[in-house]
């Protein structure tokens, strides 16, 4: 193994999106046994953990491929005008071991993973004050719980890496031990102490209990020896992890939805954990593809909407229609509204950053990725309740608070009902009704978030979904199967590791469906 890791990585060799290159950034590299002597040498060894969040130019983990790996494999988006083989894949749930996203999503995490893997040995051997050391190392822990959170979502079984130089040849572990290893961590971040983070873009002791609120709840329902026989106690510790979330008192629900995303609201109380992004630096955006044509109506964005059914399913007075999507958004160039025949993504798309005439058309360029907002922690809280308990008052506070910011006027400062005639507030409802109440409210609340494809698989309804609102003569519908409840392992990692067993359905397979005999649709 060398003893070297690497803080940046040269990517000027790979374009993988088609939306513009990647640029080339210089690589600078540290001696892992001579490092960690002071305070300073331990930032920047966590500071090149959180950049991986970045890496990989358009393509780290919460750049473009939130999007590309999640949101395009749900049932409102496509692949547009794409001329990367990957994402055309990925859109059309044609996804092959050799698929470039595949290969980033896993290699970006191990990298990741060994960074922290190294930082936690080593400070925990370093001279440092035990506070500090203790904060370094639990932020650490944060950040890797993170990568494997999303890799088991990705991947399911996976190998678990605690230690650098244990990687190679290391077999999948199964998802009940991964799933241990991200509690334990997270558990140990709860310890940071509150004077450490400055911003919602660091690890912070809400930000581990809020995360562990939908590890428990993912977990829950992931059909694991584990959790089938301790789903009701997986339910309870999601809502004790939101509750600690809530009575700290510092995070609440904005009125204006939309502000979430606004690149002069950066630190709104509603934002619990978030990824920076600032265009100029390795070509370090999200959602940058889902504008990517700016102004015409003749070509779709690499990530477009299947239709404007989406926009329709909003009724008119939820103030997360327009802040989601749009069918018509103020051109300044022109100082005039354009009208799209094909409904945008709006999260992403910065006005204040287009408001500059000599800005291109492009969108996500210093916007935040939220990986963890107020609003999901209270809808994890009413959904572990009701699943725990049926739809109780508590579940029902949890669940309407969400539902009052979606129909507050933020321009008149009043609150609004449903303009269907529906209740603002939910009551009396079945328990099968309250869970498919949740699913709508958080269908509605994250579009393009990274949640959806995650959303369907846990709820075991993936395939149904996509059945039933995909066009039947699109690539989507045609080709969707259970085989995508996960990716396929990388490719090269399976040459390389003789340990690794491929993904059913994605070596041939036409019989043995694991996941039909579970009873997911």
């Amino acid at each position: 193994m060398k003893k070297t890791i690497y803080t940046y990585i040269a990517t000027a060799a790979l374009v993988l999106t088609g939306c513009a290159d990647l640029d080339q950034t210089s690589i600078s590299s540290i001696d892992k046994d001579n490092f960690y002597q002071s305070e300073a040498d331990v930032k920047v060894a966590l500071n090149g953990v959180y950049q991986v969040l970045t890496d990989g130019s358009m393509n780290g983990p919460w750049n473009d491929e939130l999007i590309f790996l999640n949101d395009l494999q749900s049932e409102y988006a496509r692949r547009g005008t794409a001329n990367s083989a990957a994402i055309t894949e990925i859109g059309d749930f044609a996804i092959t071991p050799t698929n470039a996203f595949v290969e980033t999503a896993w290699l970006y995490r191990y990298k990741a993973i060994n960074r922290a893997n190294i930082l936690i040995d080593k400070v925990n051997e370093s001279a440092l004050a035990e506070q500090v050391r203790n904060n370094y190392v639990r932020s650490a822990k944060f950040l890797r719980a993170l990568y494997y959170f999303d890799l088991v979502r990705l991947f399911g079984d996976v190998p678990l890496v605690l230690h650098d130089g244990e990687g190679e040849g290391a077999p999948r572990s199964s998802k009940d031990e991964v799933y241990q290893q991200i509690v334990s961590d997270l558990t140990e971040a709860e310890g940071i102490t509150a004077d450490f983070p400055k911003l919602s873009s660091e690890a912070s002791s809400p930000a581990a209990s809020g995360l562990l609120s939908k590890v428990y709840i993912t977990w829950a329902q992931t059909d694991t020896e584990y959790s089938k026989a301790h789903q009701n106690e997986l339910y309870q510790k999601a809502i004790d992890a939101a509750n600690k979330v809530i009575s700290s008192g510092k995070y609440q629900i904005i009125n204006k939805f939309i502000d979430n995303w606004s690149l002069d609201k950066k630190e709104g109380p509603e934002l619990i954990f978030t990824v920076e992004h600032k265009f100029g630096i390795n070509r370090n955006v999200t959602g940058h593809c889902v504008f990517s044509t700016g102004f015409v109506n003749n070509k779709l964005p690499v990530i477009a909407a299947i239709n404007n059914n989406l926009y329709y399913e909003y009724d008119s007075n939820d103030q997360r229609r327009d802040a989601s999507v749009t069918l018509r958004l103020f051109d300044p160039s022109k100082g005039e509204y354009f009208n799209f025949e094909r409904l945008r993504f709006r999260k992403y798309i910065d006005t204040l950053y287009m408001a500059n005439e000599s800005a291109p058309y492009i969108s996500g360029q210093n916007t935040s990725s939220s990986v963890l907002r107020y609003a999901e922690v209270l809808l994890v809280k009413a959904e572990a309740e009701n699943e725990l308990n049926g739809p109780t008052a508590t579940a029902y506070e949890a669940l309407n608070a969400i539902r009052r910011r979606a129909y507050w006027n933020p321009y008149n400062n009043n609150q609004s009902q449903p303009a269907n005639g529906t209740p603002l507030e939910l009551s009396g409802l079945s328990k099968e009704q309250f869970r498919q109440a949740v699913q709508q409210e958080r269908y509605l609340e994250f579009v393009t978030e990274g949640n959806r494809w995650f959303d369907l698989k846990r709820w075991h309804i993936l395939v149904k979904t996509i059945k039933e609102k995909v066009p039947a003569d699109d690539l989507k519908y045609k080709n969707i199967s259970t085989r995508n409840y996960y990716l396929p392992l990388p490719q090269t990692q399976i040459e390389l590791n003789p340990n690794l067993v491929q993904n059913w359905g994605y070596a041939g397979e036409t019989s043995g469906d694991p996941y039909s005999a579970l009873g997911w649709q």
